[in-house]
């Protein structure tokens, strides 16, 4: 199932994969294949798969583009194993997109289809890119619509959500060897937006245990704010520092912080890169790891991303460029390797697992590794 420890997943490795539906106006994508294969590893949960994406050039003016990706999920989580029993399923999605150019201005359409035992869903994605000011600055505004059918195995429960979200791009370029880039985003969801498998704990004097469980229930709607900083400096040899600070707010009470910096480096054929990502979050109103007694308030919680929690990400990287010359049709190629290392520290989710009196076990943390390996040819 499509739930948020597979979603960070995916969205780590391919990251540096897939990029935007519109990145750079003024210039359509070049015509490249990427072939991917992607591993997740951290908290009894193992995610892998491949992903294979193909761009083309129609004329001058216009970019097709294919993407199918595979999940492979195995669920020893947590959640999981206190709550149910282990499981493994497949996700599949393909995406199908085109851009447009017409001067200086880019505008690129996506649909994306996603399917799993018991969860569906079907996305729209819109952009559009303007350059201005001599191709000094660009904006980009972007909107996307998504529509999902949340099931769960083994019974008749069949729900809906819908997801929009609207995007505003600045993109300026401040000296010949400085970058910078400003994105806000808005975001809004309605609908069945937990997970039907997950409940919340309550004190119970009754069970042996000195808890029960029951039911999580969320609020039908969720309004969310995103707004980044990022910038990147061009330093001699091609070598490049980059930084950016992103905050999140939401309607249900989370405020986030995200810290990126990096450091890029060619020499000669190779390309290595280093990067540290730190980020905090509070609690969602409603989230609680032990609620005092059943039906303790109008919505109840204990998804552990909705705790509060920390995380510490490094990354490691390299990339190779291969001379490839495959008779006039592959100009070139470059196979790349990333390692991210994630370390999760819960201030309020505990762990269950090692018994005792409720509300004092100890505090959950795990780490993860995401290997990502993937080849690109351009042609």
């Amino acid at each position: 199932m499509r739930w948020r420890v597979a979603a960070l997943a995916g969205l780590l490795a391919l990251g540096p994969f897939v990029g935007s539906l519109v990145a750079t106006a003024g210039v359509l994508p070049e015509d490249r294949a990427d072939v991917l294969y992607h591993y997740y590893d951290g908290g009894g949960v193992e995610i892998d798969g491949p992903s294979i994406l193909v761009r083309k050039s129609v004329g001058q003016s216009v970019s097709l583009s294919g993407n199918f990706y595979i999940d492979s999920v195995s669920s020893a989580s947590i959640d999981v194993i206190t709550q149910a029993s282990e499981y493994s399923e497949d996700r599949t999605e393909t995406s199908l997109g085109v851009d447009y150019l017409r001067g200086d201005t880019i505008m690129g359409l996506a649909v994306t289809r996603s399917d799993e035992d018991d969860y569906d869903a079907d996305t729209l994605n819109l952009g559009i890119s303007q350059e201005i000011f001599g191709g000094l600055t660009t904006v980009t505004l972007g909107y996307t619509r998504g529509s999902d059918d949340v099931g769960k195995r083994g019974s008749d429960f069949s729900e809906e959500a819908g997801h929009w979200r609207y995007r505003l791009g600045l993109s300026q370029v401040v000296t010949r060897n400085l970058l910078v880039t400003f994105d806000y985003e808005a975001i809004a969801d309605e609908g069945f937006l937990n997970n039907p498998y997950r409940r919340v704990r309550y004190l119970d004097p009754g069970n042996p245990l000195g808890f029960s469980y029951q039911d999580e229930v969320y609020p039908r709607t969720r309004d969310s704010n995103a707004v980044a900083l990022r910038g990147r400096y061009f330093l001699p040899h091609r070598a490049a520092i980059s930084g950016g600070y992103r905050y999140f707010d939401d309607s249900w009470g989370i405020d986030a912080s995200t810290v990126e910096i990096g450091y890029t480096h060619p020499r000669g054929p190779f390309t290595y890169e280093i990067g540290y990502r730190y980020y905090t979050q509070n609690a969602a109103d409603f989230y609680s790891d032990l609620f005092p007694f059943r039906d303790a308030q109008n919505f109840l919680a204990r998804d552990k991303e909705l705790s509060t929690f920390t995380s510490h990400s490094l990354r490691f990287g390299v990339g190779y460029e291969v001379p490839l010359d495959i008779g006039g049709f592959v100009e070139r190629g470059a196979v790349n390797f990333i390692w991210d290392h994630i370390m999760f520290d819960y201030d309020d989710f505990r762990d269950v697992r090692a018994g005792g009196v409720p509300g004092t076990e100890p505090l959950y943390d795990f780490s993860a590794d995401v290997l990502q390996l993937f080849f690109s040819a351009w042609f």
